[in-house]
């Protein structure tokens, strides 16, 4: 058998919690096998039939919320009631999927111009290999998979190394909620199976949620086996701020969405670009929530206290980077320090002075740090807010709506906001341009990816 390389390692202590196998390539052979299998008659269910499962899925997250979370915070460090938020937002989305997803899968007739009547289906394609990051444990998976559950579609999931309580919890809940045996398949694959398995002729598409190198890897091998793929990766989304009556009100706003998930989120606000005349004043409300912060276990989220970081290397990493901007004349106005090991604390940090010869200038720092960058013209906001290899989401904030949506208008982003940091719910599709990835999650753009849009035609 070979080694362990799925583990369980609380980021909060640095110990190893457990351990599982990898794999072996019979064991992803029959889960092949058995998504292929269970295609054949998954796709002939009625869709409402399979609605009513998804429907128990979802009523399932809901009832182990609390048990979930614990298991995410023990995995990679989340604060606990931020872990049981995200099951339940889980819940959210597969109902939103099994309510809305029979008439979002509905024909659509056409016009034809030949006396005919046209019709577009849209059809399951088959067993689809989904790969799944460490920072939302079950929010990734829930996104990729009730949609494809809903249409009809196999899925074989490859969740993160890091996380795989999380991946058992998830197959016991589609286990329980009566997800037919083949239909959705955990695997503790390794990359070369990874590999394997996308060139694989069953599988008929690849949805990975990672890096911006893990995409290209993924990328690059689906295209050469002609499968689809959905990517979704990094991100460096600008929150602008163009004027503001409430400077405290709106540093809140900043601070809390950045430090979310212990600022390990795609789309967070890991660039605020805030206008000069209240720059200042900003900078000192964001810095006044990051003093005197100390580390502090995620179970508990006692006051005055943060979260670790997912690991030790990605705590190390996000030092390397501010230190890096440091060293080269940014200002760190608070946190920063890295703790001591073997734990992934890092302190929330707040940074300023930030330029195009600092790696925290084109990097995305994936982690709960601030930077901050002073403006003194909307183009020169727009601009800024543009200068970046990314192009996952954004946002933009005024007193004056509509002077803020025509800055928000330019960003070249998949989503853009206006006075709100991010619009957020199983509804809203999710996805962005250049190379934060290609392919929406999500609301009803969420069924258009994996599917079979056929022509149905009855000719006179």
């Amino acid at each position: 058998m070979s080694a362990p390389t799925y583990k369980v390692l609380n980021p909060a202590t640095g110990q190893i919690v457990e351990e599982f196998p990898a794999a072996t390539d019979a064991q992803v052979e029959q889960a092949l096998t058995a998504a292929q299998s269970a295609f054949e008659s998954w796709q002939n269910v009625d869709i409402n039939e399979r609605a009513k499962i998804v429907n128990r899925v979802a009523q399932l997250f809901a009832d182990r919320a609390d048990e979930l979370g614990k298991i995410m915070t023990i995995e990679m460090g989340k604060p606990l009631s931020e872990a049981v938020g995200e099951a339940e937002y889980c819940k959210e989305i597969f109902e939103y999927f099994a309510t809305e997803g029979p008439t979002l899968a509905a024909d659509q007739e056409i016009k034809s111009f030949s006396g005919g009547r046209a019709v577009v289906q849209r059809r399951p394609v088959g067993p689809l290999l989904g790969i799944m990051p460490w920072n939302f444990p079950l929010y990734q998976v829930a996104r990729f998979a009730a949609p494809n559950l809903m249409l009809g579609n196999t899925i074989v999931l490859k969740h993160a190394e890091s996380c795989p309580r999380s991946a058992l919890a998830l197959q016991e809940i589609m286990d329980e909620a009566g997800v037919p045996t083949g239909v959705y398949n955990n695997v503790f694959a390794t990359h070369d199976q990874i590999s394997t398995i996308i060139a694989d002729p069953r599988i008929q598409g690849v949805s990975l949620t990672g890096s911006e190198r893990a995409g290209a890897i993924i990328g690059e091998q689906a295209g050469r086996n002609l499968k689809k793929a959905v990517l979704e990766l990094g991100g460096s989304d600008p929150f602008v701020v163009l004027d503001a009556d409430d400077v405290a009100g709106i540093a809140e706003t900043a601070w809390g969405f950045r430090i979310d998930n212990t600022g390990q989120a795609c789309n967070s606000n890991k660039r605020m670009i805030v206008m000069d005349d209240i720059f200042d004043g900003f900078v000192a409300e964001l810095t006044k929530r990051a003093d005197g912060l100390t580390p502090g276990d995620p179970l508990a989220e006692l006051e005055g206290t943060f979260a670790p970081l997912s690991s030790r290397k990605a705590a190390e990493d996000l030092d390397a980077q501010v230190q890096d901007a440091v060293a080269k004349g940014a200002t760190l106005h608070a946190g920063g320090v890295l703790h001591e090991g073997p734990t992934a604390y890092y302190s929330p940090a707040v940074l300023s002075g930030v330029t195009k010869d600092m790696r925290a200038y084109y990097e995305e720092l994936f982690g709960p740090v601030a930077v901050v960058y002073k403006v003194s013209s909307d183009d020169e906001a727009l601009e800024l807010a543009n200068d970046t290899i990314y192009g996952l989401g954004g946002s933009v904030h005024s007193t004056d709506e509509a002077r803020a949506a025509k800055v928000a208008m330019g960003l070249q982003s998949g989503m853009a906001n206006v006075n709100i940091a991010a619009a957020e719910g199983a509804e809203m599709p999710f996805g962005g341009v250049k190379r934060s990835g290609f392919g929406r999650e999500l609301g009803p753009l969420g069924m258009e990816e994996f599917v079979n849009k056929r022509l149905f035609y009855i000719g006179e």
